[in-house]
C-alpha cells in the first residue's frame, strides 16, 4: 500500500580492491511517497526522474543533490484512464514510460500514448485510440518515431509528425498472438529491435524488411519482463524473466576480428571503417540462425527462483531487482 521512490549510492568504484571487489555499503540517500504502484520509470536528465503510477498518473520527481531531497517537480494526473478522465476510480495503469528530454513519451492499459513535454502542462499529443489492447512498453526509434508492443503480440511504429492516429507500420508475431512485454532497440542499427514476452521467447526484427520477427530464441520458461542492448556494446543483450533467471546474450561472428565498442576513442576503433563495424553486427543480431554463428548465453543468476522483475546496464555495471524485494548491482559484467 505505501510505494516509495529510492534514490540510493551505491557507492563510488574508486572504493573498488585490488581484485575489483567492491567496498562500502550501498545507502540511501533520500525517498519520496508514490501514490499507486510504480509500473515504469526513467531519467529524464541528471536530476529528473520520470515515474509512471498504477493510478494512471505521470510524476516528474526532482532529486536535489545540494540537500539529497527529493521532490515532486510536476504531475499529469490521470495521463491514462479508462472511463473519463474526471471520475474518481478511472485511472488505467501507465504501463511505460520513455524520455528524450524534454520529450516524455507513456503508455498504457488504456491503449492510449501521450507525448509531454517537461516544461509543458498540458500533452503535447495524445493518440486516445491508439491500441485496443493494453500496451506493455515503448521505446523510441529516432526522435520523431517510437516503437510500442501491445498484447497481442504487435509491435508497432508511430510516427509523432504524423496527425493521423495510425501506427505507420505494425509487425507481428505469426500465430499465436502471445503478449508483448518488452522491447529495445539496438543502440547503432535503429533497425534492429528486441522484443520479448508472455512466452519467454526473444524476438529479434529487422524494421526494413517483412511484417515477422527475423528471428525467435527460445529463452526463459515464463514471462520476459525486460530485454536491454548494451548501450556501448550492442553485441551483449540481457533479458530476465518471471523464472528468476537473467541471460546475458553475447553474438558474435568471430570474437578476433570485432571491433570492441567498449573501449571507445582507442586507436583500435579509429581506423575501423563503418561497413566492417555494420557487417559484423549485422551478420550477429540478423542472421537467421544466431547461435550457427557464435551465441554464448549466460543465466547470471542460476539458483534464483523469484521473478526477476526489471533490469538495466551501463559499462561494467548491471543492476537488477527482483520479488525478493531486492535490488542487486553487479559491477563485473565482462570480468
Amino acid at each position: 500500500q505505501d510505494n516509495r521512490i529510492s534514490i540510493w549510492s551505491a557507492g563510488d568504484l574508486g572504493n573498488a580492491g585490488l581484485n575489483g571487489e567492491y567496498h562500502g555499503e550501498p545507502h540511501l540517500l533520500c525517498d519520496i511517497q508514490h501514490n499507486g504502484d510504480v509500473m515504469d520509470m526513467q531519467f529524464l536528465d541528471q536530476e529528473r526522474i520520470v515515474v509512471a503510477s498504477s493510478t494512471g498518473t505521470v510524476t516528474i520527481f526532482r532529486h536535489h543533490q545540494n540537500n539529497q531531497t527529493l521532490s515532486a517537480n510536476h504531475r499529469w494526473e490521470k495521463a491514462h484512464y479508462h472511463v473519463d478522465q474526471d471520475t474518481s476510480y478511472g485511472g488505467a495503469a501507465c504501463t511505460g514510460v520513455v524520455c528524450n528530454n524534454p520529450e516524455i513519451v507513456t503508455v498504457g492499459e488504456d491503449g492510449r500514448i501521450n507525448l509531454f513535454r517537461a516544461d509543458q502542462k498540458d500533452a503535447v499529443r495524445t493518440i486516445d485510440n491508439a491500441d485496443s489492447s493494453t500496451l506493455h512498453a515503448v521505446t523510441f526509434l529516432r526522435t520523431t518515431e517510437i516503437l510500442t508492443v501491445n498484447s497481442i503480440g504487435q509491435l508497432k511504429i508511430w510516427d509523432l509528425r504524423q496527425q493521423r492516429n495510425e501506427p505507420s507500420q505494425i509487425f507481428s508475431l505469426a500465430g499465436d498472438r502471445v503478449p508483448l512485454h518488452c522491447v529495445d532497440r539496438h543502440p547503432n542499427q535503429q533497425h534492429i529491435v528486441a522484443t520479448g514476452g508472455q512466452d519467454g521467447m526473444l524476438s529479434i526484427w529487422d524494421i526494413r524488411q517483412g511484417t515477422m520477427p527475423v528471428s525467435l530464441l527460445n529463452a526463459h520458461e515464463a514471462e520476459m519482463w525486460e530485454v536491454h542492448f548494451h548501450p556501448s556494446d550492442p553485441d551483449h543483450l540481457f533479458t530476465c524473466s518471471e523464472d528468476g533467471s537473467l541471460w546475458h546474450w553475447y553474438t558474435s561472428t568471430n570474437v578476433s576480428e570485432k571491433p570492441s565498442f567498449l573501449h571507445q576513442g582507442g586507436r583500435s576503433t579509429a581506423y575501423l571503417s563503418h561497413s566492417t563495424i555494420n557487417q559484423s553486427v549485422v551478420s550477429a543480431w540478423l542472421s537467421s540462425d544466431p547461435t550457427k554463428d557464435r551465441m554464448e548465453i549466460t543465466n547470471l543468476i542460476p539458483n534464483q527462483t523469484l521473478s526477476v522483475n526489471s533490469l538495466d546496464v551501463l559499462g561494467p555495471c548491471l543492476v537488477y531487482g527482483t520479488d525478493a524485494e531486492a535490488i542487486y548491482v553487479n559491477r563485473q559484467l565482462f570480468a
